[in-house]
């Protein structure tokens, strides 16, 4: 299994940066889901900025598809994508709606599948084996 080439628009920096502040801000809310309190500003921020950066990768991709490239699984990766840059505004909405250590966990639980959703775009959009 190959990975995901260097022409790719969801690889490299633009998926790194998301996953790494998505696992951050996971373990901030794990924190406090287990000190028994509710989400706070930088859950949110953490959120917002988690949005902005998945919308970047969304747009590169996009931009690459409008240029000519092609994901391997064009079903499957607009999909992911669109899933992927709904997870944030979810998150927020559920943990605003539960302001207790159960907001905190919901934050959590989003934060760690917006990495695998990051990885399955990768590996939907190489799906094509060339």
């Amino acid at each position: 299994m190959t990975s995901a080439g260097v022409d790719s628009p969801v690889d490299g920096f633009l998926a790194t940066a998301p996953i790494v502040l998505s696992l951050l801000v996971a373990v901030w809310a794990l924190v406090a889901a287990v000190r028994h309190r509710p989400p706070d500003r930088v859950q949110f921020l953490g959120l917002a900025v988690l949005e902005l950066a998945l919308l970047v990768l969304g747009v590169v991709a996009l931009v690459a598809i409008a240029g000519g490239d092609r994901p391997g699984e064009p079903g499957a990766f607009y999909g992911y994508l669109v899933t992927l840059v709904c997870l944030p505004p979810l998150a927020w909405v559920l943990a605003r709606m539960e302001p207790t250590r159960w907001g905190s966990a919901i934050v959590c639980a989003v934060c760690l599948v917006a990495p695998v959703v990051v990885v399955r775009l990768q590996q939907t959009w190489e799906a094509l084996g060339g």
